[in-house]
């Protein structure tokens, strides 16, 4: 139940196509890589969460592709490092891979190598991974980073030892100076920090597109229902949780998407203390049970609380409903 300034453009990709995933180029294995897909300019890093700062340093991968005559690559890592070498240290992501790769091929990226990350990649010294992946599997022709790239074992890899190996390589490279948005740097652990304490807005400022998370729509009480606003309990969420709210939202299901007020935290008007996710699918009927659910997050409405009695918890729904359909109208 529901219980400052910009110093550089802000780039937003393509409008979300649901059939957009099918036409990215996914890449798990660089055996699979193709001839078209080598030669290009790449970018390595995680790309987690795929926020503004990452699409400053894909524009200027797309401009540098340009310069060789070759396709622009995204080269990640699944899962995050950090989760095989640090597990008790790992955050929890900000984007499952397709989803990814879906906001990264948005911004017109040609394609996103996923590589599955193992102790044999861990252990590459600095200039082994280099000869390895850059330079025979992909061929790249131009590297594009930010200034905290680091690769190889130990973070052995800074930007100074790429600037050394490029140069050596006869490869092109370009460092991105990071990007600032009042007055901060803008990175994965910033956003995860604003979504962590339920800042919504400010959070959607640095991404590319409003924060997503999914899940599988499973049984809960059934208050929602019996009082008019049926709502949808996800579980097994793969990615960070935002901070506990009442939030406007849009849920996809289905291929098509819906206006959505979201719920994240206790039922406290019912006693009820457990951290949940629930979403009211605006004007959707029908059976969602069993069903994988998709919820972009686009702004928050009110802080958790209890009510007198279920009247007033009816009241305070409505409102919540007529104001989630007009954040996610506009």
């Amino acid at each position: 139940m529901l219980g400052g300034s910009v110093h550089n453009a802000i780039i937003t990709p393509a409008p979300h196509s649901p059939a957009l995933l099918s036409n990215v180029k996914l890449i798990r294995d660089l055996a699979a890589l193709s001839p078209e897909l080598r030669a290009g300019a790449v970018a390595i890093g995680n790309f987690d969460g795929v926020h503004q700062g990452h699409a400053r340093i894909v524009e200027r991968l797309l401009a540098k592709a340009r310069q060789v005559d070759g396709p622009a690559v995204v080269f990640t890592f699944d899962p995050h490092p950090v989760r095989l070498l640090r597990p008790a240290e790992a955050p929890p992501p900000l984007t499952w891979t397709d989803r990814k790769a879906e906001l990264l091929a948005a911004l017109g990226v040609d394609a996103i190598i996923a590589y599955p990350t193992d102790e044999a990649l861990l252990n590459l010294e600095a200039e082994e991974f280099f000869d390895r992946i850059v330079r025979r599997a992909l061929d790249a022709r131009a590297m594009v980073e930010g200034p905290n790239f680091f690769f190889g074992r130990g973070r052995g890899g800074t930007t100074e030892v790429l600037r050394r190996l490029t140069a050596t390589a006869g490869i092109q490279l370009e460092i991105v100076d990071p990007l600032v948005i009042d007055g901060e740097v803008v990175s994965s652990s910033r956003v995860r920090q604003l979504l962590s304490a339920g800042r919504i807005d400010e959070a959607r400022r640095l991404l590319t597109r409003p924060y997503r998370l999914r899940g599988m729509v499973t049984h809960g009480a059934g208050r929602g229902a019996k009082i008019g606003f049926p709502t949808a309990n996800l579980a097994a969420i793969d990615t960070l949780l935002p901070g506990v709210g009442v939030y406007a939202g849009r849920a996809w299901v289905g291929g098509e998407s819906w206006p959505a007020a979201i719920n994240v935290g206790p039922n406290p008007t019912f006693g009820e203390q457990a951290l949940k996710l629930e979403v009211h699918l605006i004007g959707f009927s029908g059976p969602l049970y069993g069903q994988p659910l998709e919820v972009d997050f686009l702004g928050r409405l009110r802080d958790i609380q209890p009510f007198a009695n279920v009247e007033a918890l009816r009241e305070q729904l409505g409102r919540d409903v007529l104001a989630a359909r007009r954040t996610a109208e506009e």
